[in-house]
Order: C-alpha cells, then structure tokens, then sequence
C-alpha cells in the first residue's frame, strides 16, 4: 500500500469476508443480501484487498480501466508474485505518462477465498456500496470464539476508514493479469474470456490483445481446447476429405480457395468445441466474469514464462514484454472515444483470431427446431381422423357436434400430462435445497438422494394428478383409439419443448443450441416401442435401436458420464462428480441448470412414456 502511494497514486483498502455458497431456488438469479451474510458469517479473519488509482492528466473522470491481479495473502506463489510485479511495473509508468484519457485502477486482490469472490465482492461496494459498518458486527459475533479477531480487525478498519473506498468513472474495460511459471517451451498468452451465462466480451478487444501479443511481442496466442478431440480420427479423416477437395477445386479454378489443412481444421473444430461449452456450461473461466455482471469487457490474460523465475535476466526480458503488452492494449482501450462498438458480442471462438458470428451459427439452431412446430402440427391433425370421428359418432347431426366438441377438446389431456411433468421439473429444480441441508454429506450420497427423491416425488405426481396413462383406462372412445392419444401426447410434448429451447436461446444461446442437439433427434424420434415391435421391418427395428440409445444417453447423469468420458477417458469417471457439477451450476446461477431440470429432464421424460405407451395396433 505504501509503494503505491509513493507513486503518487489514490490508495485505499477494501475488506470483505467470504460468502456462503448454499443454494436456494428462491434466490436463483438474484444476490444474497448484506444482512443474510451477516447472519451466516463465519469468524474467518476478513480478506483484504488494495486498491490504487492513476487520475488522468487529459481526462474527466468519467471512464477509467481496470487492471486486475490477484494473489493469496495466506500463501502467495511465484507466479502471483510476478502477477503484481507485472502490474506494478506498468501502474508505476502510468502514474507518470501524459496521454491517459482515462482513469486507472489497480485492483490488487486477496484471493484467499478465491479469485472471483475478490473482485465480485469490490464490484459490489463500487456499484452498491453499503452505509453500515459490518466488521463491527462481525467482530462482536466472533469476539467470544477467537479473541485475537477484534485486534486484527480493529487494525483493518482502520486502514480502511483513513480514505475510504476509492472510486473512478465508469468501466471502460478490465485486464485480469496472470503470470504462469510452468517453464513451457516457449512464453506464450492464453486468452480466457467466457463469463456466466455465455456471456463474452467484445470481440474488439480479444482482436487487440491478440495482435499486440502476436505482432508486437512474439507470444504464442492460445484459446482453449478440447484435447481429446484432437487425436480423433473421424476429425482428421474429415479434415483429410476437405483438405483434398480443395486441393482438387483449386487445381480445377486457382480462385476456388476454400479448402483448409486437415491439422488447422482439426485444432478449429477443438476450439469451437470447447468454446460452445464453456459458454453452454455458464461458468465463468476466471475472475473477469465478475466484471461481465455489470456489462464491462473483461478478459483474463494468462502469461506463460519459459524461464526460471529466479533467473534474473529473462525474468526482467518476461517483465519488459509483458508490460508492452498490457500498456499496448490499455493504450489501444485509451485511445476510443467512446465503448466498442463495431463487433460482436455473440460468437464462438475457432482460434486467437478467428470465430464464427451469431449470424452464422443461429442458422444451425434455427434449422434444428425448425421441424418441431411442424411435426407437432402434423401429430396433432393427425391425431383426430376424420375416419374415427365418423365411425365413433352417431349419424345424427347432434351426436356429430357433440363428437367433434369431444374430440377437439381431446389435447388438453395430453397438456395436463405435459404440466404435471413440467411441475415435477420444478420440484426436482428444488430439491438440493433441502439435500444440503443433511450434514456431512458426500458427493455420491446426495447425488443418489437427489435421483431418489425425484423417483418419489414423480410417484407422488402421479397419485395426485394421475400419469400420462391414467386417462386412457377410463376411455369412452373407441378402443383403437389409443394408437392416436400418443400422437396427440407428442404434439404437445414437442411444443413444450420447442417453447423451452427458444426461450433458453435469449438467455444463453450455446446452451439452447447444445440442448437441441441432444433433445430434439429424440423428440421427433419418439414412437411407441409397442408398436414398433409389431411392425417387423428394417425401420421399425432401427428406430427401436435409436430411441433405446437415445433414451439412455439423454438421461443427464448419463449424458454427464458420457461426455466426461470422451473427453477425459471413461478411466476417470466419479459417480459423485454429477453432484459436484450440479452444484458448480447453482453456485455460479447458471441457466443451464434451470434448462436441464425444466426443459431436457421433462421432455426426456414425456419420451420415455410415449416409448412405453400402452397403445394397441
């Protein structure tokens, strides 16, 4: 703190302590609130965080950037180490150069209760600061239990009652600054830029750092990867096929140019592959996803030294290159007049320097869930013949009107059947609420638990409401009608879900186009298994093989399992590790978890009973 202030910077200090992360459905999207921290308080000493800001000489104080590094105050590494001295290598020449434009802040966070907590809990005070004092609460709660708390917060308050909070302008932009001493072969850059909900920051300033790294000081860029995608053969035979007719095309017309390398094609479909599910996952991959809850480009600059940090000539060449960079880019964000706003916002990333927009990839969405509202249409006019309307009824013209009024009204059975499953998503959607609140339990207990009470509470539903079959035994109708009800029960079944995947689309669109993927093949593939096993034909048999497949993998435990295992080998599955992925989606308020229990789990399930349904051929 006091190196800061000899650079004739504003200084002050920022206390926060850590907040409990327990789940609540009521509280899903929104914070907790001061008061409910306090009650759940624990007595750990509070974390502090230093906080340094460069006024500047041309601007109005209206704007500023943000510089961020955080760093263990308990047990500092090496790498944190070269993370502040990186940071303040370049604050001190910013304390001292003439073309700032916009205010700088130094965020130099005590990440002992993690990384994005630290910035999350600044953010909060800069934008929502409290005017109650709660270390004196805090101090009083804990007082009794550790009596050497009050001494060490007394002296905290202190230091932080001689300034205050200190606060700029407006958040132009934000670098979250790493240093990562691994001794790679060669210094590189790895850009981390998804925040909750797949939300990205401006691709303008992914595009800036990447070629001030690139062009201007040598660094290998890297994006993130599946790695396992990359030994994939069906990958590289696809790669090879492309890669040959382009070769063939521009052998053909010179101009023909859109073949690609089958290695380039390769490592672009890993990176899009692990760009779509971090962003469906909505998970922040650091702690520039704080900034991202408050609309504010951020990114995580994660830099590589191939040399021994206690070398000191190349550390001083590592610290050289690294300023120029994080000064190019801050320059670069100086020099706007006003935010970004020439490039994306949504996209997914194929390289440091290459992405596929919106406007491209939502084609492939909308072309998924397409056919839905046609297939239910069709299922639906399907499922009221005119044939079996005029053989059920009564010649008369009486009986006719009140068989078609019988008739029409035939799809709010298969609505009701569709609500009370929804209902019981909800239900579920609750339960770990009450899962957490079992002491000492484990991964693996409360992931059963959780599957046992859904199985009951489902049975619970049924007694209530009564099961997609209930009505079916009490038909008045014609005995054969029962090879229609499915149909109408799909109709209504694919509706529900094409409302579901459309409206997850606004808020987070990898996970909507992810979710249709998986859900709607098995949507439009659903078809009494009864029936199908009376129809011995080549298709009838395929389509059985096709919806048991799909009915097992799309069950999400399994598709979890399944999806770990590809991408880490099947050696190190954890039946535990479904919970503790749920638990990672609750923590972070990731829609995904809201989609899976209320939009996939549902419509998995109304599959499942048109498979079993006990219709007659």
């Amino acid at each position: 703190m006091k190196r800061v202030g000899d650079l004739g910077a504003e200084v002050s200090q920022f206390q926060f302590y850590p907040r409990p992360n327990k789940f609540h459905p009521l509280h899903f999207f929104s914070s907790h609130d001061s008061d409910s921290n306090q009650e759940n308080a624990t007595c750990a000493s509070p974390a502090i965080s230093t906080v340094g800001i460069v006024r500047a000489p041309h601007g109005d104080g209206k704007e500023a950037i943000i510089l961020v590094t955080a760093y263990n105050a308990v047990n500092p590494d090496n790498g944190e180490a070269l993370s502040l001295g990186v940071a303040y290598s370049v604050f001190s020449l910013l304390t001292q150069v003439t073309w700032l434009a916009k205010d700088i802040i130094w965020l130099a966070a005590d990440s002992r209760y993690g990384e994005h907590e630290a910035v999350a809990a600044w953010l909060r005070e800069y934008y929502a600061p409290t005017f109650y004092s709660t270390d004196k609460t805090h101090t009083n709660m804990c007082s009794a239990k550790n009596p050497h708390q009050e001494i060490e917060e007394n002296h905290v308050v202190g230091a932080e009652s001689f300034e205050g909070l200190r606060r700029a302008g407006t958040m132009a932009a934000a670098l979250v600054i790493k240093v990562n001493v691994n001794k790679d072969s060669q210094e590189s850059l790895s850009i981390y830029a998804e925040a909750s909900n797949g939300q990205m920051p401006n691709l303008d300033l992914i595009n800036v750092v990447n070629y001030l790294a690139v062009h201007r000081q040598g660094l290998h860029v890297r994006v993130g990867k599946l790695w396992s995608l990359l030994e994939s053969k069906c990958l590289k035979m696809i790669g090879g096929t492309i890669e040959f007719l382009g070769n063939l095309a521009r052998s053909l017309n010179p101009q023909w140019g859109f073949g690609i390398p089958e290695s380039e094609y390769v490592e672009g479909t890993a990176t899009l592959a692990s760009s779509l599910y971090a962003q469906a996952l909505g998970v922040p991959t650091g702690s520039h996803g704080a900034f991202r809850d408050y609309q504010v480009d951020a990114v995580t600059l994660a830099i590589s030294s191939k040399a021994s940090p206690y070398n000191k000539a190349k550390r001083s060449e590592f610290l050289l290159r690294s300023g120029r960079l994080i000064e190019g880019t801050i320059r670069s964000v100086n020099n706007l007049l006003e935010k970004f706003h020439q490039s994306f916002f949504l996209y997914l990333l194929t390289g440091p320097s290459k992405f596929v927009s919106v406007g491209v990839y939502m084609i492939a969405f909308a072309l998924l869930i397409a056919p839905l509202p046609v297939v239910a249409a069709s299922l639906y006019s399907d499922g009221v013949p005119k044939s079996d309307i005029i053989k059920s009824c009564a010649s008369g013209s009486s009986s006719m009107n009140k068989c078609n009024k019988k008739s029409s009204w035939r799809w709010l059975q298969a609505a009701k059947s569709v609500f009370v499953i929804h209902i019981w998503g909800v239900v579920v959607a609750s339960l770990p609420y009450f899962i957490c609140q079992i002491p000492n339990g484990t991964s693996f207990s409360c992931g059963v638990s959780w599957i046992l009470l859904s199985l009951v509470s489902l049975n619970i539903c049924y007694q209530v409401f009564g099961s997609p079959y209930s009505s079916f035994k009490s038909s008045e109708l014609h005995k054969h009608k029962h090879k229609q009800e499915w149909g109408v029960l799909k109709s209504v079944m694919i509706a529900a879900a094409f409302i579901g995947l459309s409206l997850m689309s606004v808020v987070n669109f990898a996970a909507a186009e992810i979710g249709a993927l998986l859900l709607v093949p098995f949507c439009l593939m659903a078809h009494p298994l009864k029936l199908d096993m009376q129809d011995l034909t080549l298709k009838a048999f395929s389509r059985i093989a096709c919806n048991i497949v799909l009915g097992l993998l799309l069950f999400p435990p399994l598709t979890f399992f399944a999806i770990q295992g590809l991408s880490e080998g099947f050696s190190n599955i954890d039946v535990g590790g479904f919970w503790t992925w749920v638990e990672s989606l609750w923590v972070w308020n990731s829609a995904t978890y809201l989609y899976v229990v209320l939009v996939h789990l549902p419509c998995w399930l109304l599959c499942i009973h048109i498979l079993l349904h006990p219709c007659s051929f």
